[in-house]
């Protein structure tokens, strides 16, 4: 496992990015109360940085999937903010959820980059192209990456490696600048 540069040819099968919520996207603290009425309300810190990460992968053209293994409205609202699908595995198995996206999206595992945290995870890490941890993940997760990020789990993890996907695909400065030009800005040749 590295974490320096993703290798190019893993980083150019990629076709679909699967990211975990809880411990990837969040740092995986629960906020879980009720309202005055008695209406249970849960809340979540996702990382601002990472929803750019996750459009920018979006605006590269590859498909980017939300899967959790655990219901959440909060995440719910998150992935439709983001324009991201969000797959909800029942009882925590995401292999079942992936093995749909797959047939749904007509890809081969090695095609599949899923960046991931904790030990529900290892079943669809061990079998895609490009397994990804975040740094907080635990030990059996980093055994099984192919790279790994420096930032934490709800820390830009998934900025981070957005961003080095997409460097490793050349296109990232691309991206920048079409991002920038959007937004009334000048791209660096100009």
């Amino acid at each position: 496992m590295a974490d320096g540069a993703i290798p190019p040819d893993l980083a150019a099968a990629v076709k679909v990015v699967i990211f975990d919520v809880d411990g990837v996207l969040t740092d995986g603290g629960l906020y879980i109360g009720e309202t005055a009425d008695g209406v249970a309300i849960e809340l979540k810190r996702f990382e601002i940085t990472d929803g750019l990460g996750v459009r920018m992968l979006m605006n590269a053209g590859l498909r980017v999937y939300l899967v959790s293994g655990r219901s959440s409205r909060a995440t719910r609202i998150r992935a439709e903010e983001l324009g991201a699908e969000y797959y909800e595995a029942p009882h925590g198995f995401k292999l079942e959820v992936i093995e749909t996206l797959r047939a749904k999206d007509n890809v081969e595992w090695s095609e599949i980059a899923c960046i991931c945290d904790d030990l529900a995870d290892l079943p669809i890490l061990q079998r895609c192209g490009l397994p990804v941890a975040v740094a907080n993940a635990v030990p059996e997760v980093k055994a099984v990456a192919k790279w790994q990020t420096r930032r934490s789990g709800g820390r830009g993890a998934g900025r981070e490696f957005a961003e080095a996907l997409l460097e490793a695909r050349g296109v990232w400065t691309d991206l920048v600048d079409a991002y920038c030009a959007e937004r009334g800005g000048v791209s660096r040749e100009a």
